[in-house]
C-alpha cells in the first residue's frame, strides 16, 4: 500500500512539474518572440520608411515571421497573451499603445514547414518536430507611429516529456527506502502476531506454553502482556479447580464407601439390594462427573503413535465380532494416548451399543486425520445430533445403567478431542444408523 501510494503521489507529481516546465518553456519562447518584436518596432518607428523592408528581411526567421500590414491579425488578446502584452509595454516605454496577442493552438496533426526555412534545417527541424502534435501559435500585432501594424507569428511546440536516468534515480530510491521501511515494520508487527496466535491457539488446545516474549510496536506489547497475564489466570483457575475436585473426590468416595460396606454386612433383602444399586450408581456417577471436570486430556504428556494400531486395539477390545475396521496404513500422530483411547473408546462403545455394530474408517487429508465411525441403528433426530454431547443428556430415557451411563460418554469424548484440536460431530447415514466423524491434526498435538 505503502509503494502503491508512492507511485501515484509521484505520478501526479511527474504531471504537475511537466505542466509547470511547458508552462515556462512557452512563457520563455513567447517573451523572447515579444523581446524582438518590440525592439524591431522600435527600429521601425524611428527608421525612414524605405528602409522598413530592410529591417523586416533582417528580423525575419525560419520560425518568426514579421510583416507591416495596415490591418491587425491578431484579433483580440487572449488570457495567455497578458505577460507578452506587458513585455512589449515595458520595451516600448508605452503603456498607451496598442498591442493585442493571441495564443492558440493549431488544430493540426502535424505542423508544414516554415517559409523561407533552408534545406539544411529541414531534417533538424523534422527530427526536433517529430511526434509533437500539440502545436501553440503566437499571434502578435503592434501599431507602430505611422497608423500601421507590425504582425508577428511564430510557432513553438510543448516540449515533450524526458525522463531520464536522473530523474529517475531519486523515485527508485524513495521506492526501495519505502519498502525496506515497511519490511522492517512489517515484521515487527507480523512477528509477534503470529507468535500470539500460535499461543492462542495452543492454549485453546490445552498444552503447556511458555509466557510469550514482549516484541513489536507498543500496542502488540499490550496486546501479549494482556495474553500472558489472561493465560496465567486461566492456568491458576484450572490448577485450583483441579485440587478442590481431587479434595472432593476423597471426601465423596469416603462416605459411599462406608455406605456400601454397611449395605454389604446387612441381610440381603428387597431394601438391601436397592439401597446398594443406588449407592453403586452414585458412586459411578461421582467417578464419571469428576472425571469429566478434570479434563482427562490435560494431564497426560503427548506422544507419537500409530492411529490405525490404536484403533485396531480398540475395535478389538470394545465391538469383538460386533466392530470391523477398514484396512489402513499406518498413520503416526502426536496425541496423548490414554485420553484419546477413552473419547474414541466411548464412541465406538455407543456405535455397538446403540447401533448393533460399529464400522471404523480411517482416513488421511491434507494435515488431518479423518475417523468415521458408523452404526446401523435408528439414528437420531436431527434437532438432537448436537444435545448429545451435552453432559447428561440421554436419550434413553429409562435411566437404567444397564442400556446406558450417565449421559457423559460423548461429553468426555468431545472434551478430549477438542483438546487435541480436533473435531467431533454426528450426522444421520441416508441407509440408516449415525455416523461420528472425528478429525484430528497429524502435526504437533
Amino acid at each position: 500500500m505503502l509503494l502503491l501510494a508512492l507511485a501515484i503521489t509521484q505520478g501526479l507529481g511527474l504531471v504537475l512539474l511537466t505542466d509547470e516546465r511547458n508552462r515556462a518553456v512557452r512563457a520563455a519562447l513567447g517573451l523572447e518572440a515579444a523581446g524582438r518584436a518590440a525592439n524591431v518596432v522600435l527600429l521601425l518607428d524611428s527608421a525612414p520608411a524605405d528602409l522598413r523592408p530592410s529591417i523586416l528581411r533582417a528580423a525575419d526567421s525560419p520560425l518568426v515571421r514579421f510583416e507591416v500590414d495596415p490591418e491587425p491579425e491578431a484579433p483580440h488578446t487572449s488570457a495567455e497573451g497578458d505577460t507578452v502584452l506587458r513585455q512589449i509595454r515595458q520595451i516600448l516605454g508605452e503603456p498607451q499603445r496598442d498591442v493585442r496577442a493571441d495564443v492558440h493552438a493549431l488544430p493540426v496533426t502535424s505542423l508544414p514547414m516554415p517559409d523561407g526555412m533552408p534545406a539544411t534545417m529541414r531534417p533538424m527541424h523534422e527530427a526536433m518536430m517529430a511526434g509533437r502534435t500539440d502545436p501553440i501559435e503566437l499571434t502578435l500585432s503592434i501599431r507602430l507611429a505611422g497608423g500601421d501594424w507590425l504582425n508577428v507569428r511564430t510557432m513553438f511546440h510543448r516540449p515533450s516529456l524526458q525522463l531520464t536516468p536522473q530523474a529517475l534515480v531519486p523515485v527508485l530510491l524513495m521506492a526501495v527506502a519505502v519498502a525496506l521501511v515497511a519490511w522492517w515494520t512489517a515484521r515487527r508487527v507480523v512477528g509477534p502476531m503470529r507468535a500470539l496466535a500460535i499461543g492462542a491457539d495452543r492454549l485453546g488446545r490445552g498444552l503447556e506454553a511458555d509466557p510469550l516474549p514482549l516484541a513489536g510496536p507498543s500496542e502488540v506489547q499490550e496486546t501479549t502482556q494482556a495474553f500472558n497475564r489472561m493465560k496465567d489466570r486461566l492456568t491458576r483457575f484450572v490448577n485450583e479447580r483441579t485440587h478442590m475436585l481431587a479434595a472432593l473426590s476423597h471426601d465423596l468416595r469416603s462416605p459411599l464407601t462406608a455406605m456400601r460396606l454397611r449395605i454389604e454386612m446387612l441381610d440381603e433383602t428387597e431394601d438391601s439390594v436397592r439401597l446398594k444399586a443406588l449407592v453403586e450408581e452414585m458412586q459411578a456417577m461421582v467417578e464419571a462427573t469428576l472425571e469429566f471436570a478434570r479434563g482427562v486430556a490435560k494431564a497426560e504428556p503427548a506422544s507419537v503413535v500409530d492411529l490405525a494400531a490404536l484403533l485396531g486395539d480398540l475395535v478389538c477390545d470394545v465391538g469383538g465380532d460386533r466392530a470391523t475396521l477398514a484396512q489402513s496404513p499406518p498413520l503416526p500422530v502426536a496425541v496423548r494416548a490414554h485420553a484419546l483411547n477413552r473419547a474414541l473408546r466411548n464412541l465406538i462403545d455407543n456405535a455397538v451399543r446403540y447401533g448393533g455394530e460399529a464400522t471404523v474408517t480411517l482416513t488421511q487429508a491434507p494435515g488431518m486425520a479423518v475417523i468415521n465411525i458408523a452404526d446401523k441403528g435408528p439414528g437420531l433426530p436431527a434437532d438432537q445430533l448436537e444435545a448429545v454431547f451435552e453432559p447428561f443428556v440421554r436419550l434413553e430415557v429409562s435411566r437404567s445403567r444397564d442400556t446406558g451411563g450417565v449421559g457423559l460418554g460423548l461429553a468426555i469424548a468431545r472434551t478430549i478431542i477438542q483438546a487435541h484440536g480436533g473435531t467431533v460431530t454426528l450426522r444421520n447415514r441416508p441407509e440408516g444408523g449415525v455416523e461420528a466423524v472425528v478429525t484430528l491434526p497429524t502435526g504437533e498435538a
